[in-house]
C-alpha cells in the first residue's frame, strides 16, 4: 500500500484492493478484526482520506458510497500514542484526518445482566459495543453553547462519537449519584457508573 501506488489507484475501491491484499497477508484465515495493534510497518506519508463529524468517510474529496468499503478501512484504523490515527497493514501505514471520532455511534439499546443494566450500542460502520469497565463512556461539555458530547471507547484508542438522537435516550437513562462525595448525574452500564455532569449543572445543558 505505498503512497505512490495509492495515488495511482485513484478511487477508494482502488485503495480496499490494496489494504485486502495486504491485510490478507497475515495467513490466519480467521474472520474478525485484522489485529493491528500487534503490526509495526513503516510509516508511508499522509493520504488525502477524512472522517467527517458525522461520520462520512471522504477520499479525494469524495464521499466513500459504499459501505462495504468503509467497513474495511475501519477495520483497519489505529490510532498510536502520537494522537494521529492511521490505516495500518503488515507491511505500512497511512495517515488520514480525523475531524472529530473515527466512529458514530447511530444506534442503543438498553438491557439487563443479572440485574444489572446494560447499554448496548451499534456504530455505524457496524461494531456492536457494549459500556461497561472495558469499554468506556466519557462525556465532553462542548463550546459556549455548552454542547454535551458523549464518546464511546470502542477499540484500541478509537472512540465513537455519540449521535445527537442517540445521546438524548442516553441522558433520559440518567440518575443523580454521589461520586467521590460530589453529586453527579451519571448513566450506569455493565456495573460501571459513569459521570455526565455535576448535577448542579444539568439546567444549562444545551439540547
Amino acid at each position: 500500500m505505498a503512497e505512490a501506488e495509492i495515488q495511482r489507484t485513484g478511487d477508494a475501491a482502488g485503495l480496499a484492493a490494496l489494504i485486502s491484499r495486504a491485510a490478507g497477508q497475515t495467513g490466519d484465515g480467521k474472520r474478525g478484526l485484522p489485529p493491528v495493534e500487534r503490526w509495526n510497518p513503516p510509516f508511508c506519508g499522509d493520504i488525502d482520506m477524512e472522517i467527517r463529524a458525522d461520520g462520512t468517510w471522504f477520499y479525494l474529496g469524495t464521499p466513500i458510497g459504499r459501505q462495504p468499503l468503509v467497513r474495511l478501512f475501519s477495520t483497519v484504523l489505529r490510532k498510536d500514542e502520537d494522537g494521529v490515527t492511521y490505516l495500518v497493514t503488515p507491511v505500512e501505514k497511512v495517515a488520514i484526518r480525523i475531524v472529530d471520532a473515527p466512529f458514530l455511534a447511530v444506534e442503543m439499546s438498553v438491557t439487563e445482566k443479572d440485574g444489572v443494566q446494560v447499554l448496548t450500542f451499534r456504530t455505524n460502520v457496524g461494531d456492536v459495543v457494549e459500556a461497561g469497565p472495558e469499554h468506556t463512556l466519557r462525556f465532553v461539555i462542548h463550546g459556549d453553547n455548552r454542547e454535551l458530547k458523549p464518546y464511546l471507547h470502542v477499540r484500541g484508542r478509537l472512540e465513537a462519537l455519540v449521535s445527537r438522537p442517540v445521546m438524548y435516550d442516553l441522558v433520559d437513562l440518567g440518575e443523580t449519584l454521589m461520586v467521590d462525595g460530589v453529586e453527579m448525574f451519571c448513566v450506569r452500564s455493565g456495573g460501571s457508573v459513569f459521570p455526565i455532569m455535576p448535577a448542579g449543572e444539568l439546567e444549562a445543558l444545551s439540547r
